[in-house]
């Protein structure tokens, strides 16, 4: 990761019960619940779009594996 992300291809929302769900140009691609959720929360609150986006880069990880259509 070189610690930047082109666009903003990742985007999250939260639910009233407290999870997190992360998506990669619009597809779902984790969801963070309990103590991990309220992490990336907190990690996020102070960070701007640039470097939310590196921190969602960063906490789903290699979930690409080159099968991804579109691409």
């Amino acid at each position: 990761m070189t610690g930047r992300v082109d666009g903003t291809p990742f985007a999250f929302r939260t639910s009233k019960d407290g999870k997190v769900f992360i998506s990669w140009e619009g597809r779902q691609v984790l969801v963070l619940k309990g103590d991990r959720a309220e992490a990336f929360l907190k990690r996020l609150s102070g960070l701007n779009e640039a470097k939310q986006q590196v921190a969602m880069a960063k906490i789903t990880g290699n979930f690409k594996r080159g099968n991804e259509k579109g691409r």
